[in-house]
Parts: C-alpha cells; sequence; structure tokens
C-alpha cells in the first residue's frame, strides 16, 4: 500500500483535533465531580483520540458518520460545534438536539452524522440503510460506523456484516478495540484476539492497526474507504486502543489493574505524537502549549456558552421527535 504523503499542515491539525478532543472530555469528567452539574451517564473515549482524528480525516464531507456512546471525539473531529455540542450534554434547549438527546444519542446531521447510539450493537444496523441509499442513489459516498471490541459479538453487528456483504454496500465498520466491553476483558466475551479477521467471512477485507497511532489509522482509512467508495463493497478496520476511563464516569475502574493503566499511559496517542512533531520540527513547545491553551478556550467558552441556556419548555417534549408523513 502506497501511503499518501502527509502535509505539515495536516500533521497539525491531526494533532490540534486531538487535543481538542482531549480538553473537551477532560473539561466533562470535571463537571461530572461536580454534584447536579450534567444529567446522564457520561461515557468518554480518553485515549482513543487517534481513532476519531485519523478515521475522521480520512472522510470526504459528504461520507455519513454513526457513531455509538463514545461519539464525543468523532463529532468533533468532523467539526461539531463545541458550544451546541457541550450544550447538548447539559440537556439544554441550545444543543444540538434542543436538550432532548443528552451525551448518548446525539445526532448532528449538518456534519453528515445523522445518528448515534447506546444501544449496544444498534450502529451497524443503522449504518446499513444510509449506505443503501448511498448505493440506490449511485453517490460515490461511504458510511462510516464505529462500534466497540463488546459489540463486535452483537447478533445485529453480524448480520449487518452480512447483508452489506452481500449487497456490496459502501461500508466501513470500524471496531475501537479498546481493551474493555464494559469491565469485561476480550478473553471473556470474544473467541479470537483478532477480531478482524471475522471480516473475512463476510466477503470483505479486514485489517488492524495500532489505534494509538494516528497517522497509521489516517493511512488505513485512506486504502479501505477508497475500496468501499470504488465499488468492491464494506470494509473492516480493527484499532487496537485502550480505554482510560472507566466504562462511563460513575465507574471507577477498580477491576483494571493499575500497572496495566500505567503502561498504557505511556502509549497515549496525544503524547506520542507530540513527540513526533517535536522530533521532526513541525511543532515547537511554544507552538504546541498554544495548540493546548486554544482548545481549553473553546471548551471554556462551549461551557459557559452551555451554563447560559435554558432547559427546553415543556411544551416542547412532542416537537422534533417525529418525522412528519409526507402527504400525496
Amino acid at each position: 500500500m502506497t501511503e499518501k504523503k502527509i502535509s505539515t499542515d495536516f500533521k497539525i491539525r491531526l494533532f490540534t483535533h486531538m487535543v481538542l478532543i482531549r480538553k473537551f472530555e477532560e473539561k466533562i469528567v470535571a463537571l461530572c465531580r461536580e454534584q447536579y452539574r450534567l444529567p446522564g451517564m457520561q461515557i468518554l473515549a480518553n485515549g482513543q483520540e487517534a481513532v476519531a482524528a485519523g478515521v475522521v480525516s480520512a472522510l470526504e464531507p459528504k461520507d455519513i458518520i454513526v457513531s455509538n456512546h463514545r461519539s464525543h471525539g468523532h463529532l468533533l473531529a468532523r467539526g461539531a460545534d463545541l458550544n451546541s455540542l457541550m450544550a447538548e450534554i447539559m440537556a439544554k434547549a441550545d444543543g444540538v438536539n434542543y436538550g432532548k438527546a443528552g451525551t448518548l444519542h446525539l445526532s448532528v446531521p449538518e456534519i453528515n452524522a445523522p445518528m448515534t447510539s447506546t444501544v449496544v450493537g444498534a450502529g451497524p444496523p443503522l449504518a446499513v440503510g444510509a449506505a443503501f441509499a448511498q448505493q440506490y442513489q449511485n453517490l460515490n459516498d461511504v458510511t462510516v460506523v464505529f462500534f466497540g471490541d463488546g459489540a463486535a459479538a452483537e447478533g445485529s453487528v453480524h448480520e449487518a456484516m452480512n447483508l452489506s456483504g452481500i449487497w456490496k454496500l459502501p461500508i466501513l465498520f470500524v471496531c475501537e478495540n479498546n481493551g474493555w466491553a464494559g469491565a469485561q476483558r476480550p478473553e471473556d466475551h470474544c473467541a479470537t484476539h483478532q477480531i478482524h479477521k471475522r471480516a473475512q467471512g463476510y466477503g470483505m477485507p479486514g485489517r488492524s492497526v495500532d489505534g494509538n497511532d494516528v497517522e497509521a489509522v489516517y493511512h488505513l482509512s485512506l486504502a479501505l474507504l477508497e475500496h468501499c467508495r470504488s465499488g468492491n463493497g464494506p470494509a473492516f478496520m480493527e484499532t487496537l486502543t485502550y480505554r482510560m476511563r472507566g466504562h462511563g464516569e460513575q465507574d471507577h475502574q477498580h477491576y483494571v489493574d493499575r500497572q496495566e493503566l500505567e503502561a498504557w499511559a505511556l502509549k497515549c496517542p496525544i503524547i506520542r505524537y507530540r513527540q513526533a512533531l517535536l522530533n521532526a520540527g513541525v511543532l515547537d513547545e511554544a507552538q504546541i502549549q498554544k495548540i493546548e491553551q486554544d482548545a481549553e478556550a473553546r471548551v471554556a467558552s462551549a461551557v459557559a456558552f452551555a451554563d447560559a441556556g435554558a432547559y427546553p419548555e415543556s411544551d416542547t417534549a412532542l416537537t422534533d421527535v417525529f418525522v412528519q408523513a409526507f402527504k400525496s
């Protein structure tokens, strides 16, 4: 596979995306520690930023994203508005879904991210519908669906892979193998240690990649997306990464070996890429500090925006819930 040369500006863009995602979710961690600050369950992807930045940066503007309960990184890398996203997480009326979705069922159609679901394994069947529409309309677009290693065992995921293989739909299945399905290790719920090899059984190429290497993720994404875009059917990518926090912020990870966490912290995708960019002379310490400060300022502004907003009025409970039927 011939890798596309990445420009200096693009490298900085990848790094900036990862820093913004990390700062955004670190703020959510802080807000969760304040009583009554955030409603509902907060599920984060700290440590998985390279997957979001690498995959999403390889997409074309009209490609579709279908995400899951760890969707913040995917949406931010795609260009979702920070203010509206934070407001939605705070259940405010100015949120991307008017305060009705919260953090787990986000929909941002303006960036071609029409659906996320916290139902484990629900994303791939939805992605089949989106990809079928793309194929039916003879579009040159691809649907990317993100799910975890735990979801990979769901029957709905296998059914989606099978159907997309039969119909040769333009779907890239991205399994974010982060080492944990809830509190279960892969060996407790997965019959194979190489989930991507299941793809062969459904007539599609399957590849794995170091999910903490943002450039490796980007290059493999480009190659597999081209496969899908060329009418060759679906493809499957397994990104090997690690979930640095609990399943949700209420989960304190008592079941995780502290030494294991410390070892993976040394493999942090942001630290790794930061050092690579420093070594290559792409960025210096002052420039990196500026990127981090800018991200923190943007996140602080989003929190202020959300704090100033109002909660939805009760008379809006049934608006924007149902699709109105077409009249003949």
